[in-house]
């Protein structure tokens, strides 16, 4: 298990996001990263950037991200 100061080290960036929540999952098999800022989140838009993370849109709110090849960042 980690040290929990790797649990904490996000936080500044949450008390950031609009609701101050984040969701998050990893699917190993697939080795993409979850971010949820909404729940439950439905994007009605999306862009995948250039660096491989698909940036997902409820009209015009970023609502998450997916993080591709989350384990080699």
């Amino acid at each position: 298990m980690p040290p929990i100061q790797d649990y904490l080290s996000p936080l500044p960036t949450v008390n950031k996001t609009p609701d101050q929540s984040v969701w998050t999952t990893y699917d190993r098999e697939a080795d993409v990263m979850y971010i949820n800022f909404k729940k439950p989140s439905v994007a009605t838009d999306s862009e995948l950037s250039d660096d491989d993370v698909i940036v997902r849109y409820e009209g015009g709110d970023v609502v998450g991200y997916t993080v591709l090849h989350a384990s080699q960042r």
